[in-house]
């Protein structure tokens, strides 16, 4: 025999949609724009910055593309602690690249 459904139920898994999509949300939002994600075996950058000034970084890693990522990655770390990552396409951020390569041949 089938058991009819109170109305209590619908109501109760409508809920529970909303709570698990609650949930899958937040942390999502709480990830700064050009925030590299913490994995090996993907693109570290979802989002990317077109530029940012030259006195505020302290180092920056360029990742070439390959098996991981099909685009080449342009992670800065600043003197505060945070890494962004950085267009590579974008005209500052060469400019950027450069200046570090040839500060780095420099010494």
């Amino acid at each position: 025999m089938a058991r009819a459904a109170t109305p209590a139920a619908p109501r109760a898994l409508r809920l529970l949609g909303a709570a698990l999509l609650l949930l899958l949300l937040v942390p999502a939002g709480r990830r700064a724009a050009g925030a590299p994600v913490a994995a090996e075996l993907r693109c570290q950058c979802l989002q990317t910055l077109q530029g940012i000034h030259l006195k505020n970084i302290q180092n920056v890693k360029v990742t070439p593309s390959g098996p991981h990522c099909a685009q080449t990655e342009v992670i800065a770390t600043l003197k505060n602690g945070q890494d962004v990552c950085l267009n590579p396409e974008a005209p500052m951020v060469r400019r950027i690249i450069n200046k570090m390569l040839n500060k780095g041949s420099t010494n």
